[in-house]
């Protein structure tokens, strides 16, 4: 299996990182694996999938083969990133400026053999930088802001997971084959990979909303992306019509997601409603007994009361 050696200093310097690179990169290995993890993805692959297709010529579809192997994916096409949160044109330079011999020397690591003649050319980074904004322009960037904030409100979670369990509950189930080890080892995938020492380094954990991962390390900095919990990717369960009839369409709907706890940023990612009409929400549910608050660390996370999970139940039947 692969592990990393971590020591306390990388632990306690660690930090979670949206990217919309790293996002964009997601959703190119989705497009090239063509198989959806869940609804969700299978509706967005079934509009894009397509497009897709008829915009690679064969050279692209070879490159794209040749660097995103089921074991690695080629360094230049997936930079680890800096540590600052950048904008996606800033992290993209990193992949179009990238020296064309240093990326067929990836792709040689990708393969694990020789790169194919028709790949020997000069332009890669640059083929592969604009296939990648064309994935952002067309279906990534529409669907942002939403995107962000799954990504942020996982991050949430994730640092509840820190506070009320520690690192081995924050590693649990954050890709698989991951978890924490003991003793400075955490075990990153399930592959038989020789350890590394990454003491001293700049440790990053970046979601995804894709069910898609991937590790990366340059200069010091160790990446690891991971896919979002599934509860935030997928689409959102609606409320049932009784209910919301009863408690209006939003606020029943706050009320269903909440059979387990949740953040007020995760609610906000989940519905798509304003942060203002949450909490409104949120307080009209609480005055009526019908949910509860408790504070994890920073977060405040509210759930449904037996009185809540009543209601629910009787706005199925």
């Amino acid at each position: 299996m692969g592990w990393w050696l971590v020591d306390a200093d990388t632990l306690a310097g660690s930090r979670f990182l949206v990217s919309p690179l790293a996002e964009t990169i997601a959703c190119l290995k989705l497009l090239h694996r063509a198989r959806a993890a869940h609804p969700g993805e299978r509706e967005w692959l079934d509009t894009w999938l397509p497009a897709y297709r008829e915009r690679l010529d064969s050279v692209d579809a070879l490159l794209v083969d040749a660097a995103l192997r089921p074991t690695w994916t080629a360094d230049f096409l997936a930079p680890t990133p800096t540590g600052e949160e950048r904008a996606f044109e800033e992290e993209l330079a990193v992949v179009r400026d990238y020296p064309p011999e240093r990326a067929l020397e990836d792709l040689a690591v990708s393969l694990g053999g020789p790169v194919p003649p028709r790949l020997r050319r000069s332009d890669l980074p640059g083929r592969a930088a604009d296939l990648v904004a064309w994935i952002w322009r067309e279906a990534v960037l529409p669907t942002w802001d939403r995107r962000r904030r799954v990504l942020e409100a996982d991050i949430v979670a994730r640092t509840a997971q820190l506070t009320q369990g520690g690192w081995a509950a924050a590693f649990h189930d954050m890709r698989p084959g991951m978890r924490w080890l003991g003793k400075g080892k955490l075990q990153i995938n399930a592959y038989d990979n020789p350890p590394r020492d990454i003491s001293g380094g700049r440790l990053m954990f970046v979601p995804v909303t894709p069910h898609v991962g991937q590790v990366s390390w340059d200069s010091g900095r160790y990446a690891l992306v991971y896919p979002c919990s599934g509860v935030l990717v997928e689409p959102s369960r609606r409320a049932p019509e009784a209910l919301g009839r009863l408690l209006g369409t939003a606020r029943a709907t706050v009320l269903v997601l909440l059979g387990q706890p949740k953040s007020t940023t995760q609610l906000v990612a989940l519905t798509g409603q304003g942060l203002g009409s949450v909490g409104r929400h949120l307080k009209v549910l609480m005055d009526a007994g019908l949910i509860q608050r408790r504070r994890a660390g920073r977060s405040v996370l509210y759930y449904r009361t037996p009185a809540g999970d009543v209601l629910t139940r009787a706005g199925t039947r």
